[in-house]
């Protein structure tokens, strides 16, 4: 019976309505704890040291999160990744054209808009960053709540979107926050990323092998310098995905299955529960529609992300470049391109990395605008997809009608 349980649970955590909920759920206690009167008590959870002398590691539950914890969200999005590109849909460079390129409108757009707007303003040099990236699991978690009458297509058209998204995204972190780079380290990790695509070629299972080298390949990327997030895209991306004939399932596969419930589950939520408590008082509202710094976030995400993604992909179909996805039209596209404003998880994160040589003031001003606009366009979004489904289903019983009565008489 523990074993069913177990396994009743994993399935219902793989599912992107239950990973979005516990997103929500623990953002909305991070919000509402640290704004209450135990607020101190939520700050020295925060600040908090888990340190590991032995290997020169001291850093804060909130590091160790967005350290630690999200390199397994990243794994997952590099399974994800090597998937979608190897045997999924932007394996045929027809059917892939469209979401990448509307992946990069997305991220170029909002890109230029915060620098815009937010030009000489501090810690804008690298802040513009921060609204360039779709949260994947905040979005797929709205569009299956409130968009399961718009044809399928939409979840992966959505999906592909957000798979290149972030594949951008982690380009840019290791781009603007590697500040001093270790040559031996980075080797170390090398020699780690060579080691996981050896033991998949010569067909290894056991976790025994896997798992050390995915600990020495992190700390390596640590010292190395570089986000060792990162760690987790690498090893995801040199995972095997397609299964030999003597195969039940691919390795990539059994991992997502086994990674993705303990990223959607426990790591993402309480990432969430650490990088959102911000405290929402009069000076954060009365700036958080004054300042430029949150207004480059603002417009960035709502603004840049839908108009680069949807007016991108309306010129490519326009221009014949790409083809409109099966059952789709421009209004459903547009409601997907709000829910690409969506900008949570790596948001936060960037956040985090671009301003914290600024100071907590900023960060926190930072953190609120993303929250505000991921909230908002998730509301946007659901009305939108509500809306599109009323017209898709009235479409489907008009075209139902006749047969119906054509068997009645």
């Amino acid at each position: 019976m523990i074993t069913r349980v177990r396994s009743e649970l994993t399935r219902y955590l793989r599912t992107e309505t239950v990973g979005g909920a516990l997103l929500l759920v623990a953002a909305a206690v991070a919000l509402i704890w640290v704004n209450s009167p135990w607020g101190a008590s939520y700050q020295t959870m925060v600040d908090a040291h888990l340190d590991i002398p032995a290997l020169h590691l001291d850093l804060t539950l909130a590091d160790w999160s967005k350290d630690g914890l999200l390199a397994i969200f990243f794994f997952v999005a590099g399974l994800e990744l090597k998937r979608e590109f190897a045997v999924g849909e932007l394996r045929d460079p027809k059917r892939a054209a469209l979401p990448i390129i509307a992946a990069v409108g997305g991220v170029i757009t909002p890109a230029v808009i915060a620098s815009v707007v937010g030009h000489g303003v501090p810690g804008m040099d690298k802040g513009w960053a921060i609204p360039v990236a779709t949260d994947i699991a905040f979005a797929l978690a709205i569009l299956a709540m409130t968009g399961s009458r718009i044809p399928t297509s939409a979840r992966v058209f959505l999906l592909s979107l957000a798979v290149v998204d972030d594949l951008l995204a982690i380009i840019l972190i290791a781009v603007l926050f590697t500040a001093s780079l270790s040559l031996l380290w980075l080797a170390a990790a090398l020699a780690c990323c060579g080691a996981w695509a050896l033991a998949q070629k010569l067909r290894l299972h056991t976790p025994l092998f896997y798992l050390p080298v995915a600990l020495v390949c992190w700390y390596a990327l640590h010292e190395a310098g570089i986000h060792p997030t990162l760690a987790g895209v690498a090893l995801g991306l040199l995972t095997r995905v397609r299964k030999d004939p003597g195969e039940s399932i691919a390795p990539a596969t059994h991992l997502e299955h086994v990674v993705q419930p303990i990223s959607a589950g426990f790591c993402v939520p309480l990432f969430a529960l650490f990088a959102s408590g911000v405290p929402l008082d009069s000076a954060v509202f009365g700036s958080l529609f004054t300042d430029r710094l949150s207004l480059a976030i603002i417009l960035g995400l709502l603004l840049g992300k839908t108009t680069g993604i949807f007016g991108v992909s309306w010129l490519v179909i326009k221009l014949g470049w790409a083809k409109r996805p099966a059952g789709l039209e421009y209004r459903d596209m547009f409601a997907l391109s709000v829910l690409g404003a969506i900008g949570f998880t790596v948001s936060l994160l960037v956040a985090e990395l671009a301003l914290a040589d600024v100071g907590d003031d900023a960060v926190d001003l930072a953190k609120a605008a993303v929250l505000v606009t991921s909230m908002a366009a998730s509301l946007i979004g659901s009305a939108l997809l509500l809306r599109r489904g009323r017209v898709h289903q009235a479409r489907r019983d008009a075209d139902q009608l006749p047969q119906g009565e054509g068997s009645t008489k």
